[in-house]
């Protein structure tokens, strides 16, 4: 596949411009870290466009995927959603679903640009750098969002979530299982707003090391993550499970303080510490033998509206193993479900009211080397433009410690701002 590159300087305004010309495509893709700093590295500056899907598929979709790369060695963008664990794990899923994307879509993109620092280097697989950096420029800067004009639902009302927080721990209480992740769902319909403009202002409102925006034809991922699913580097793979999260303080010393509660908070601990030790088996599985480590553990790092317990686990990926096996062997997420893995999704599936889909999923890329990075898709809008309907989902881990109103408070907190951007209030739920 014939390409060509070349690197341009650049003005304050043109990842916006750029953006806005990404978004006239089928398919675009933004990844940015905000300039936030993260152990390993949050997401490339990378933004992405392209007019063919190079895979779409509910059935072997890892082995496709890894066929495609060996035969392509291209870039690859795209997604997992949740619901993927019906055919890795052999389960069923029986909940209503608000925004439906396809199991696992990837795109191989016609343009490719890089940002760094005041210089942007754009590769085409078709046409020249210079045509698109001409095309950019006379884009005009994305409209402002606005307040949507909407009314959000809630799928699971106060009393249900923390019946439900105290059924789970009776679970727990028998042995069924030791953490388990519960979500709730909140939707509105007959939804008309501007994707890109929407998150720019989530962006802006809640920036996130691992935020991105996700165009697939009328269907959009507004994401503002602030977590790594997994990473491959080389032969290297990276986890970075996130279980632990408390407010921001309204003054440097209250905000110091709560750092310290939260790193010193036990049901806090054993929630990460449960995830760490599901992520090392799941990391294992692909890996060479006695190549798992613990980097680190219980790091607390700050966020626009949060602070949040982050672990880091690494391995070497077995050479005669393909990497989408990585993937296939850790997905979904430790920190989305729980442990045991597979009986915590049976329960997911009985408690929750809503199907996860997109949420709880991984959206990332996969470089011509076999290189790739993936996010946890929370903190996250799903928009159908088509069918005008607009979802997000908030959750936390049920432990045996766990407050059921403190856990309801927390996915409040978690869905913060996600709601401002909408113009919503939690008080209003």
């Amino acid at each position: 596949m014939s390409t060509s590159r070349q690197s341009f300087q650049y003005t304050a305004d043109f990842v916006q411009k750029a953006l806005n010309w990404a978004a006239t495509h089928p398919y675009c893709s933004y990844f940015t870290s905000n300039g936030i700093p993260y152990p390993e590295g949050a997401f490339p500056e990378l933004l992405a466009a392209g007019t063919n899907i190079a895979l779409n598929s509910e059935e072997a979709p890892f082995d496709k995927l890894q066929k495609l790369h060996e035969e392509q060695k291209s870039w690859l963008i795209g997604y997992f959603t949740y619901d993927l664990k019906n055919e890795i794990h052999r389960l069923t899923s029986s909940n209503p679903l608000t925004v439906s994307f396809p199991s696992c879509t990837f795109y191989q993109p016609d343009y490719l640009l890089f940002f760094r620092k005041e210089e942007v280097e754009i590769l085409c697989y078709k046409g020249k750098p210079e045509e698109v950096m001409a095309a950019i420029k006379a884009t005009p800067l994305p409209e402002p969002a606005g307040i949507p004009h909407i009314t959000l639902r809630s799928h699971m009302l106060r009393e249900e979530y923390i019946a439900k927080v105290k059924a789970v721990k009776e679970h727990i209480l028998q042995g069924d299982c030791y953490e388990l992740n519960l979500c709730q769902e909140f939707s509105a319909s007959e939804v008309e707003l501007n994707p890109l403009s929407l998150f720019l202002a989530l962006n802006r409102l809640s920036p996130a090391p691992f935020a991105s925006f996700q165009k697939f034809s009328n269907q959009y991922l507004i994401c503002a993550s602030p977590e790594r699913f997994l990473k491959k580097e080389g032969d290297v793979l990276t986890s970075q499970p996130i279980k632990g999260t408390i407010r921001r303080g309204k003054t440097p010393g209250e905000d110091e303080a709560l750092k310290h509660q939260l790193l010193n908070d036990e049901k806090e601990r054993a929630e990460n510490m449960m995830i760490v030790d599901l992520v090392r088996n799941d990391l294992a599985i692909s890996s060479l033998p006695g190549s798992v480590k613990v980097k680190e553990m219980f790091g607390i790092y700050s966020f626009r509206h949060v602070h949040q317990m982050i672990s880091t686990i690494s391995s070497t990926l077995r050479p005669e193993l393909p990497f989408t096996e990585g993937i296939r062997k850790a997905f979904p997420m430790g920190s989305m479900t729980g442990a045991p893995k597979k009986k915590v999704m049976e329960l997911i599936d009985h408690y929750e009211n809503s199907s996860r889909g997109m949420y709880s999923g991984a959206v990332g890329f996969i470089t011509p080397e076999g290189n790739f990075d993936f996010n946890v898709v929370i903190r996250s809008l799903l928009y159908d433009a088509a069918e005008r309907r607009i979802s997000f989902q908030a959750g936390g881990a049920i432990t045996f410690d766990s407050d059921p109103e403190k856990e309801y408070e927390e996915c409040l907190l978690k869905a913060r701002a996600l709601m401002q951007v909408l113009g919503q209030s939690s008080a209003a739920l």
